[in-house]
């Protein structure tokens, strides 16, 4: 629901025309959260900002010739069906490849089509599930769980994103397009064995599929007198800067190198918080800070909003809509030449068929993205 939509917000950001191909009822993500206005949700918003939303139902003979018609002239062609659904439609690779050969076909699956789980319906509670997460925050908290983020979504979107852009690179170059394949359960099993993988890589093997540091028990933000703090004196520049200033006589015992501290991490993550409760939240920042020493206060996702370095960079981005002012967290990365920007506001459903099919008619159409 949201994997494919958020690779195609960032391309849109980036100066993409997206147009988002929509079912009559529309997308689900329309109707998942509040919103000004029904079927503008706030995630349905944020993450179609700046395309245009064509209705089409694909399977009519008028709305698959209409997706045809735009198929010609795009660049990309991305969905997040599964693969039998596409096929059925008649709008597989090879399909459509035929129709424009230069074209980049990009699938977002919850299961590659090339193992024996193709087809499963997959969401990101199944994939966090699968990949491992609920188990690795059972051993951090005691309780099995899944994040509280979509991270299967977004890290899926995000892989789809530079895959696509690979493949046009590639095309670039050659002239060739291709199709493109990026799965959620593949993407995160790769994304947790990064570290996890860990002593398992080994032949024989050298330890389990665990990165120690991640699940010790005592890695939780520290409590102090008056709050929460999140530290990490970690690497040996901190290590003595810390000691040195706190506790001297931590100076030569078992945990002086990085490598003592690895293999005792859960042991020095309780020695610390055992003193960082000695003091006030605000006071450990400010010696952090000097110490330079990574620190931060706990905040909640609400406090972005207003966080002042955030402001600083320009983050958020105000755009007047029908529904009133709405301020956008925008593009992340910073370009000199090339800089990206918020589309603009989501559209509401169907809202661009006339103006895309009358496109269609003067040949003026410049690419799909399918969102």
């Amino acid at each position: 629901m949201v994997m494919g939509p958020y690779c195609t917000q960032i391309m849109a950001d980036m100066g993409a025309d997206v147009i988002k191909v929509e079912p009559p009822a529309g997308d689900n993500t329309r109707y998942i959260s509040v919103g000004p206005a029904p079927g503008m949700s706030g995630v349905f918003v944020n993450v179609n900002r700046g395309k245009r939303s064509v209705v089409l139902d694909l399977r009519t003979e008028q709305g698959a010739a209409a997706l045809w018609a735009l198929i010609a002239d795009a660049d990309v062609f991305i969905h997040s069906m599964r693969a039998k659904a596409i096929e059925r439609l008649g709008f597989g690779y090879e399909a459509v490849a035929q129709a424009n050969p230069s074209i980049v076909y990009t699938n977002c699956y919850g299961y590659s089509r090339r193992g024996p789980e193709a087809d499963r319906p997959a969401y990101d509670d199944t994939i966090q599930a699968e990949c491992g997460l609920p188990h690795v925050q059972e051993q951090l908290t005691g309780e099995a769980s899944y994040v509280g983020t979509i991270i299967a979504d977004k890290v899926g979107g995000l892989t789809a994103l530079y895959a696509t852009m690979m493949a046009l690179f590639h095309r670039e170059r050659t002239g060739e397009g291709q199709e493109v394949e990026v799965s959620m359960f593949e993407t995160m099993a790769a994304f947790m064995l990064v570290e996890h993988a860990n002593g398992a890589m080994f032949d024989p093997p050298l330890g389990p599929a665990v990165y120690p540091r991640t699940v010790a028990p005592n890695r939780r933000p520290y409590a102090t007198k008056d709050g929460h703090i999140a530290a990490l004196i970690y690497n040996d520049k901190h290590w003595d800067a810390f000691v040195g200033a706190v506790q001297p006589a931590w100076a030569t015992d078992e945990y002086a190198t990085l490598a003592d501290r690895a293999r005792h991490i859960d042991t020095v993550y309780g020695l610390i918080a055992e003193t960082l409760a000695e003091r006030t939240t605000a006071d450990w920042l400010e010696l952090f800070r000097e110490l330079e020493i990574p620190a931060a206060p706990i905040h909640s996702p609400g406090a972005l909003f207003d966080d002042p370095h955030l402001a600083a960079v320009g983050l958020f981005e105000t755009v007047q809509t029908p529904h009133g002012p709405v301020r956008f967290p925008g593009v992340p990365t910073w370009f000199s030449r090339t800089p990206g920007h918020v589309a603009g506001y989501a559209p509401e459903l169907g809202a661009d068929t006339a103006e895309v099919l009358n496109e269609i008619q003067q040949k003026g159409t410049r690419g799909l993205r399918h969102g």
